[in-house]
């Protein structure tokens, strides 16, 4: 049964274009062996491997999930942002779908500040106790900093603590986040191409971290996996 699975889900990763790595020229040493061959100047990835990875962190996921833990997915690249938005909220996970704010992990009391103070300036917006204590010049100047903080906290104000796990879309790019969360002895799981150290996530899957077809469907899966694992 597993192998008519795994049958299955490669055919769907191969429809996406998830078997398309980076050029050779562009290839991390430690992903020599997730590659088959080449097409013109691509090399092509295992997705015999690939959809082996991707059972094993759907595994991971559900265990997460069934625990309580939480997963804070990133991935801030323009093409796949809003997919990496979606899927978290898909199951009410935060997410950093934009620039990584550096100190997350590993300043995460500083962070935390920034949090409770744009939760205590929403909640005053929001009763109008803003417009009561403070004059029409230091409203102006309240509004940018609350629309500063938005843009710079979207995602993370559900997050109490530091996350249990990250679930990353090409590490390379998500450098910053990687390092905090491997400094930090957190796990990832990561989406990533054969530009990427493998060795930085601990569930990796090999697979087109540029596509979008393909970063959809193996997010699907994932989040899937975790909503089965919360109903466990």
């Amino acid at each position: 049964m597993t192998e008519v699975n795994n049958a299955a889900e490669m055919k769907r990763l191969f429809d996406t274009g998830a078997h398309f790595a980076q050029v050779k020229s562009r290839r991390h040493p430690s992903m020599k062996p997730f590659l088959v061959g080449t097409k013109g100047r691509q090399e092509i990835i295992d997705l015999v491997k690939t959809a082996e990875q991707l059972e094993a962190a759907k595994g991971a996921m559900a265990a997460l999930a069934k625990e309580g833990k939480t997963v804070l997915l990133v991935g801030g690249k323009v093409e796949i942002a809003a997919l990496v938005k979606a899927a978290a909220e898909s199951i009410n996970a935060p997410y950093v779908a934009a620039r990584w704010l550096g100190g997350t992990i590993s300043n995460w009391t500083e962070i935390k500040k920034r949090v409770d103070r744009l939760a205590e300036l929403l909640e005053s917006s929001a009763t109008g106790a803003l417009a009561k204590q403070h004059t029409k010049l230091e409203l102006v100047m309240i509004g940018r900093e609350k629309a500063r903080l938005e843009i710079r906290l979207d995602g993370i104000t559900t997050m109490t603590k530091k996350p249990d796990a990250l679930l990353v879309v090409d590490t390379k790019h998500e450098k910053h986040a990687v390092k905090e969360a491997n400094d930090a002895g957190i796990p990832i799981i990561a989406i990533m191409s054969s530009d990427c150290d493998l060795r930085e996530a601990a569930y990796p899957i090999v697979a087109n971290d540029t596509s979008r077809e393909t970063v959809k469907l193996i997010l699907g899966e994932l989040t899937k996996a975790f909503t089965t694992g919360q109903t466990a």
